[in-house]
């Protein structure tokens, strides 16, 4: 079974920072975690916020901690606030449901890492990330 590799993460990133200058989207900070939720690769864009680097990784860790894109848990958080509340709260503060969380699948479709990028408007931060995997050769899971 294929795992994420470094040289994976690194492409994820790379492709994900070049596709948001390419679209003149504001300066990014990008994680890709394992499936454990460890950090394998992060690299933040010049003039990027200084918050950023926690919303990505938090974008990320959520999106593999309940097995859905953060879009979906956006979806999830505005019909159950109070779970949402409670699950931040378990959680210490590391789910942003927010879209820009995005599950990495392999060619078996096991989840093997999640991309957390931040910067933009969600759906902008959400589309660098499914490049970035994408250009890794792997399958990017939003829902």
């Amino acid at each position: 079974m294929k795992t994420l590799s470094l040289s994976d993460a690194s492409t994820i990133v790379d492709t994900a920072l070049a596709t948001a200058r390419e679209s003149a989207c504001a300066p990014m900070s990008v994680a890709v975690l394992d499936a454990g939720g460890h950090l394998v690769a992060f690299k933040r864009g010049d003039n990027s916020g200084i918050l950023r680097p926690q919303i990505a990784q938090a974008k990320a860790w959520g999106a593999l901690g309940m097995g859905v894109g953060s879009r979906a848990l956006a979806q999830r958080a505005e019909a159950s606030p109070a779970f949402f509340s409670a699950l931040t709260d378990i959680s210490a503060g590391r789910i942003v449901p927010v879209a820009g969380g995005v599950l990495i699948r392999n060619a078996d479709n096991h989840v093997i890492g999640a991309v957390g990028i931040s910067g933009d408007h969600p759906e902008k931060d959400e589309a660098c990330a499914i490049a970035g995997i994408l250009r890794a050769g792997l399958q990017a899971d939003v829902g």
